[in-house]
């Protein structure tokens, strides 16, 4: 709790357990060990994510395993030459998958009127997401580490291209996993407080008056790891124009050549 808030009068939990305790604990991993992901790692890692929720039991996901050197090198290069795409021993690419119920209504001859539209798009990237979040936990607690690459989607019909994807099916995000490097300079990244983000009966604009401290204690955080901006800046560049969106503002164009109209 020190470390996820740096708030002097936010240090322990009342109610806690392993899985809290392990949840809190949680950081990107971006620097791994020369250690492969074992296929018993990787079969209880994808078990956890199939435990999470989903609507109405469509099950509206998959994901791709990627160990090939190869492979990783070009998708690293796709998601913004990031190294710890390269490097890490295993990519999950998970995926917004509408696709297989379309196959299946063909099979039977019937007709999927829903699929075009925004809602079943949304629907399978929350599925996915769902489904990805479970497996880091699931990985964190075999001992491993994670990071979500969220520039797979800066270059969607390469990534696409490359992982043979079919009609109604999106890469939503890579996650790479792996033995994390203890020499890697990262901690536990401290979060909003609670006072912000946690609303009563209604949304209260107001709480935003504690987005300043905040701000000030990411800074510290950022320059124990030689960086130094603080979270307002990063936020307002994140979201300045479409320039800084890397390519992903032409997504509901990539989506609908990915059979995804999302009406």
């Amino acid at each position: 709790m020190r470390a996820r808030y740096r708030d002097p009068e936010v240090t322990s939990l009342r109610l806690r357990s392993p899985t809290i305790d392990l949840q809190l604990a949680h950081r990107s991993v971006r620097a791994f060990l020369d250690a492969p992901v074992s296929d018993d790692q990787l079969t209880s890692i994808i078990a956890a994510a199939q435990s999470a929720s989903t609507s109405s039991n469509l099950q509206a996901w998959s994901v791709i395993a990627v160990r090939d050197d190869a492979r990783r090198s070009r998708l690293a290069d796709l998601a913004g030459g990031q190294e710890f795409v390269r490097c890490a021993p295993l990519i999950l690419v998970w995926l917004a998958d509408i696709g297989r119920a379309t196959r299946l209504a063909a099979g039977r001859r019937s007709v999927l009127g829903a699929s075009d539209y925004l809602e079943t798009t949304i629907l399978g990237f929350v599925d996915a997401t769902l489904a990805a979040q479970n497996a880091v936990v699931a990985a964190e607690s075999l001992g491993l580490g994670a990071t979500f690459v969220g520039a797979f989607r800066n270059h969607p019909d390469q990534i696409a291209a490359e992982l043979a994807l079919p009609d109604q099916v999106f890469a939503t995000f890579g996650l790479a996993v792996g033995s994390p490097d203890p020499t890697e300079s990262a901690g536990i990244k401290p979060r909003l407080p609670q006072s912000v983000v946690v609303h009563h009966e209604t949304y209260d604009a107001k709480r935003d008056a504690g987005v300043d401290d905040y701000d000030g204690r990411l800074r510290s955080y950022n320059e124990e790891h030689s960086r130094t901006a603080g979270w307002i800046d990063a936020v307002l560049a994140r979201l300045a124009d479409r320039q800084s969106l890397k390519g992903r503002d032409e997504l509901r164009r990539h989506l609908g050549g990915q059979g995804l109209p999302s009406r």
